[in-house]
């Protein structure tokens, strides 16, 4: 199945989906026995795939929900706003010839910096088109990796965020599971093949619930947003270039 998937599919869905539920399918994979074809192996072989499959379909919906509040938390989104005239990222001059190139790809005037001041939703409604322009034109990856390679952190980071609360969830559960059990056990006996697995499956969802509740982060998702956006801009340094260097070839022709 995973070899149908493009590179983001793949990176940017499954992978979150997996860092986030690996508990979930480990617990599975350990406390189901496999030493004999069974209803519960069964179950278990079909429930993992399927499991996946809507952990990502469930990141990507939360990622993209997640993704609108960071928006509205930090201003807008970042491709946007870093095309504003009162935004540093770029110089003033940059930002000028950029503006001049999607005014003429999209058969919009660019807002001027008053009127910008006057109506910014206006302002970035141009902006925001200029946006989907350059994101519908820079789709060859070979031609734009590194841009693709922005993208895909990006996702991947907004996606696994997506997740953070429903993993710190399903973690939770896991261990009050795994108490109950170990608890009725009591006294453990470590040779017990099944208090092993039980434990192993305690002290993954603890492992798993600190790096999720420490290592997964909105500042992370802002900083991958911030440095895919710029990278989004900056190519409209190459459509420049390609139509420098085609007006230079009509001169020469001439």
């Amino acid at each position: 199945m995973l070899k149908n998937l493009d590179a983001y599919t793949l990176k940017a869905r499954y992978y979150p989906a997996l860092l986030a539920t690996i508990p979930g399918l480990a617990a599975l994979a350990i406390l189901i026995s496999w030493s004999k074809f069974g209803l519960t192996t069964i179950i278990g072989s079909a429930a993992i795939p399927v499991l996946v499959f809507a952990a990502a379909d469930i990141a990507r919906r939360l990622g993209k929900r997640t993704e609108q509040r960071i928006y509205n938390e930090i201003g807008g989104k970042p491709s946007v706003t870093m095309l504003r005239y009162t935004d540093n990222t770029f110089d003033a001059g940059s930002k000028a010839q950029y503006r001049t190139l999607l005014e003429s790809k999209i058969n919009q005037p660019a807002p001027t910096e008053a009127q910008e001041h006057g109506n910014i939703t206006a302002g970035d409604a141009f902006y925001e088109r200029g946006g989907a322009w350059l994101r519908e034109n820079t789709r060859d990856v070979k031609k734009f990796s590194v841009l693709f390679a922005e993208n895909i952190t990006y996702g991947f980071r907004r996606n696994l965020f997506g997740l953070k609360w429903p993993a710190l969830l399903l973690n939770l559960g896991l261990v009050l599971i795994s108490t109950f059990f170990l608890y009725k056990k009591l006294p453990l006996d470590t040779d017990d093949d099944t208090t092993l697995r039980l434990l192993v499956v305690f002290a993954l969802a603890i492992i798993h619930s600190v790096y999720m509740a420490f290592g997964v982060s909105k500042q992370s998702v802002v900083d991958a947003s911030r440095i895919y956006a710029r990278q989004l801009i900056l190519s409209c340094e190459i459509f420049i270039a390609k139509a420098s260097k085609l007006a230079s070839e009509t001169a020469k022709k001439k």
